[in-house]
């Protein structure tokens, strides 16, 4: 055996620097980790509650588009304005009392817990399809019966609740 090659008996293992732990070593980074850890559960804990709290609105979504595919027919326009109305007794934390609004005390109320303007006559056309004969609601354009189900929609979307 040629003394000047290399034979794997010769290899030696190589040292390795001693493990670093992940671990922070200060106690601030704890009470960092602890106040992120805090903060991300209370913004869970809050959006949970929002998501629970908004479940009406969700509901009222639903029944808007199931009405919306049926537009054509004349129950589903009748049960617009008793839609919006149910939306607004479920709001939270509403010191009106909603259910014996009508007119344009209606229409103030709509307009107050929503930013962009309603038509002005938004109460007046809600009235129009609970009221109306059958043959005025046949009479109504697609436009506009499309443009009730907007705003319907918009409002039930947009509207706010103070908290």
């Amino acid at each position: 055996m040629n003394p000047n090659v290399p034979s794997i008996e010769q290899l030696k293992e190589i040292a390795l620097p001693a493990p670093v732990s992940y671990a922070p070593q200060t106690w601030g980074w704890w009470v960092l980790l602890g106040l992120l850890a805090l903060t991300a559960l209370i913004i869970a804990a809050r959006r949970y509650w929002q998501w629970r709290r908004d479940r009406y609105r969700r509901e009222a979504l639903v029944r808007l588009a199931q009405l919306q595919q049926r537009s054509d027919d004349l129950s589903a326009l009748r049960e617009l304005p008793e839609l919006l109305k149910r939306t607004a007794l479920s709001m939270h934390n509403t010191n009106h009392p909603v259910g014996a609004l009508g007119g344009m005390d209606w229409q103030d109320f709509l307009q107050a817990h929503i930013a962009p303007p309603l038509p002005a006559d938004f109460s007046q056309q809600l009235a129009l399809l609970a009221y109306a004969s059958d043959a005025v609601l046949q009479a109504l354009p697609p436009e506009q019966r499309q443009q009730l189900f907007a705003t319907c929609k918009t409002w039930v979307e947009h509207h706010h609740v103070a908290t």
